[in-house]
């Protein structure tokens, strides 16, 4: 029972910046400004989120994001799926694995640097493309990792038994390795999916044009400071309802629900891999 009432309070804990940030949506202007707010709207009003989805500079970068994610969680997959699974094989089947391996684990522990790094970019010619978010992240070698233990617990016998029944190494993978490592994907592929939605500063490394920027490295721009030049004249009574806070905390709340969607949906899973692809089998 006082584990139940701990963690139930700690969740609390853990919850009450989003609750406060969705009262503060809802809540009038002039209520976020006098801190009136705290986990509940103070004179309700949605003029907040009025005001972020008729803002084409937000939708934009909401749907940069959307790409971003969408073809960088999946190229990300391919990649480590196809990197994983050579590394999880013992050296007498794969003769250059623990060269291969370190030289991923090398990657870790030191990298080339930012400089390196955005010159690389630029001279690939990635500058304000979506590629310049994607390509530089295309291989976490964590998820490799974790991934590759995953598949080095699964039993022998499995690939024994395809190899046999005359299965090659791609059939036996995408056949039977992928279904079975499908808690280990789900785990990395959140890791991926929310690295890929958070991630703000390379869209303002990268981007030369805010036209181009992710959605975070926009909100980034929005929350330094507030631009109300999106507000027509006709919409002075919007203007009225509005403050800096109720406009930012409604955009941080739009920015983060698609997560706060998609984790619950993948907690079992994501239990399971992480559990399953941290110990080596």
């Amino acid at each position: 029972m006082c584990n139940f009432i701990f963690l139930a309070l700690l969740s609390f804990l853990c919850l009450m910046p989003i609750i406060h940030i969705l009262a503060i949506s809802f809540s009038s202007g002039a209520a976020a400004a006098a801190g009136k707010v705290t986990l509940w709207p103070v004179e309700f009003t949605t003029a907040a989120y009025n005001n972020v989805f008729g803002k084409p500079e937000y939708l934009r970068a909401f749907w940069v994001s959307v790409q971003r994610v969408v073809l960088g969680t999946s190229l990300s997959m391919f990649l480590v799926i196809l990197t994983a699974y050579p590394l999880s094989k013992e050296s007498h089947q794969f003769r250059l694995r623990t060269w291969y391996a370190w030289f991923f684990v090398f990657t870790i522990l030191f990298n080339g640097g930012l400089i390196p790094t955005y010159l690389t970019v630029k001279s690939l010619g990635l500058i304000d493309t979506l590629w310049a978010l994607i390509l530089p992240t295309a291989v976490p070698v964590f998820n490799v990792i974790l991934l590759l233990n995953f598949y080095r617990s699964l039993p022998k016998e499995l690939e024994e038994s395809s190899r046999i029944d005359g299965a090659g190494h791609f059939t036996t993978l995408w056949k039977i390795y992928v279904p079975l490592s499908l808690p280990a994907l789900a785990t990395t592929g959140l890791f991926t999916m929310v690295g890929h939605w958070n991630s703000w500063f390379d869209g303002m490394l990268y981007m030369n044009h805010t036209e181009n920027y992710p959605l975070q490295t926009f909100l980034q721009t929005v929350i330094i400071q507030m631009d109300f030049r999106f507000i027509k004249a006709e919409n002075a009574e919007l203007m009225l309802k509005l403050s800096d806070r109720t406009s930012r905390a409604a955009q941080i709340f739009v920015a983060a629900f698609p997560i706060l969607i998609v984790y619950p949906f993948l907690q079992k899973l994501f239990i399971k891999g992480i559990v399953m692809g941290s110990v080596k089998g």
